[in-house]
């Protein structure tokens, strides 16, 4: 076992009594045994109990929620590394761990055009409100979940100064930073962390026990989406009973004499205006309800 622990120096108990099942020993110890010798060895770190006041929540099956966000800057040899993290909820698998060199809207988009091509579409992905894919302004919409939505992706965004919202991708995170980031005292460039990200996404998918998982790997509850990724741009089109308006270059949109701030992520293109009151209308960018508007207040 302590040969296990040597090579996954990051493994407790439970992971390494696993591990040592999958190699085929007979009736290896009991979780609670490693554990005790992992102990007496000076192996195991401190316990830390944290106080959790969030309900844990998982999507119901493969692609129905990605998440994703920025792991914050890495100092390399020479500049900094921007780790891009993109998980999915149901299983938990690594669908994108890329060394990215800044955390532009366009660097985010050609990493999520490789994973679509590669996984297919989600039905509906999750972040932050920092950017590129949120605002602090009126709309928390950018161009960059405008053009996800556009996709066919609903885009959510977590409550502001709450990150349990994201909770799997914060748990990725400090698992990230154990097991690969904190190995090295510093890292050359963005192509030496890329290798050591792709090497370990692998362990991570395909080997490595996850204990919300029940001790199985992330891949052995993943399948790629049905929804793949089209060849072009689809048009932002609305049926019959939506009323359709042009957003104008300052983000707003006139409608029964008044002007209301739809948000300048869509300007240029129209919104999908449905009545469900007697002064009351819901507005849509293609598929994605944005909000309500009154029509006997200007906003």
């Amino acid at each position: 076992m302590l040969a296990v622990r040597e090579q996954y120096p990051f493994y407790g108990g439970r992971k390494i009594r696993h591990r040592l099942q999958s190699a085929g020993v007979d009736r290896p110890p009991a979780a609670s045994t490693i554990t005790a010798v992992l102990r007496r060895n000076g192996l195991l770190a401190p316990e830390r109990r944290m106080k959790r006041d969030w309900q844990r929540f998982e999507e119901a099956a493969p692609n129905g929620l990605w998440q994703m966000d920025f792991k914050g800057h890495i100092p390399l040899s020479k500049g900094r590394c921007h780790p891009l993290t993109v998980l999915d909820d149901h299983s938990r698998f690594c669908i994108r761990l890329a060394a990215c060199a800044n955390e532009q809207g366009s660097t985010v988009r050609n990493q999520l055009l490789a994973a679509f091509q590669l996984y297919g579409l989600p039905e509906r992905m999750l972040m932050d409100n920092g950017a590129p894919w949120g605002s602090s302004g009126q709309s928390q919409h950018t161009r960059f979940t405008a053009w996800l939505i556009r996709l066919g992706v609903t885009v959510s965004h977590g409550r502001p100064n709450h990150p349990q919202t994201q909770g799997k991708e914060e748990r990725f995170h400090r698992t990230l930073k154990l097991e690969v980031l904190g190995r090295r005292p510093v890292w050359h460039d963005h192509a030496e962390m890329q290798t050591a990200f792709d090497t370990w996404r692998s362990e991570y998918n395909h080997e490595r026990p996850h204990e919300a998982l029940g001790l199985a790997a992330p891949a052995s509850r993943y399948n790629p989406s049905p929804r793949q990724l089209p060849s072009t741009l689809p048009p932002v089109e609305y049926d019959a009973d939506l009323e359709a308006r042009r957003v104008k270059g300052n983000g707003s949109i006139k409608f029964k004499g008044r002007y209301f701030f739809v948000g300048k992520a869509f300007a240029g293109d129209p919104v999908g205006i449905k009545q469900v009151g007697e002064s009351a209308w819901d507005l849509y960018y293609c598929h994605q309800r944005l909000g309500r508007i009154n029509a006997s207040q200007n906003v």
